[in-house]
């Protein structure tokens, strides 16, 4: 098993998102990450989508995404050299002034952005590759016994130039 990304562009109408992630589910592949958005043709959406599988389901996902009427183009990223970025929020609840103290080090320490606060809560924003936000949680759970909330986009990638 090993982790594909996919990069679709679909025409950008009604229903075409039930119908790609129906595929995915009619076959049982699980999606890891699938995130949607229109590009600079507004009639045309582009997916991001991960998974992890082997080769030989993989090639029959290409070829059945490929079959399908409202794919434009699929494009394979796995092993092209891509840039990719998942957007992360972290609610770190039940904080006290020496907790929000050592979080905004953290904050600073690991590129996480403070997007908000109060007296017992702090909001944080990373945008950063998967395994880096899966780092940031590592330490935070480490380091803080607070209870915080995780949020997780999908993630995006674009191949390089």
């Amino acid at each position: 098993m090993k982790k594909r990304w996919l990069c679709l562009f679909v025409e950008n109408e009604i229903g075409v998102l039930a119908r790609i992630s129906g595929l995915f589910s009619s076959k049982s592949y699980n999606l890891d990450s699938l995130t949607v958005g229109t590009t600079e043709d507004e009639t045309i959406s582009r997916m991001t989508i991960s998974i992890y599988s082997d080769d030989q389901i993989f090639e029959q996902i290409k070829k059945q995404l490929n079959r399908t009427v409202e794919v434009i183009k699929v494009i394979d990223y796995t092993d092209l050299s891509i840039y990719s970025r998942e957007i992360m929020f972290l609610k770190i609840k039940k904080c006290t002034e020496a907790d929000k103290t050592g979080i905004f080090r953290f904050a600073q320490v690991y590129n996480v952005k403070v997007l908000d606060f109060n007296k017992t809560t702090v909001l944080l924003e990373c945008v950063q590759v998967e395994n880096e936000n899966d780092k940031v949680i590592k330490l935070l759970s480490e380091r803080f016994d607070n209870p915080f909330e995780i949020i997780r986009g999908g993630s995006v990638a674009i191949e390089a130039v």
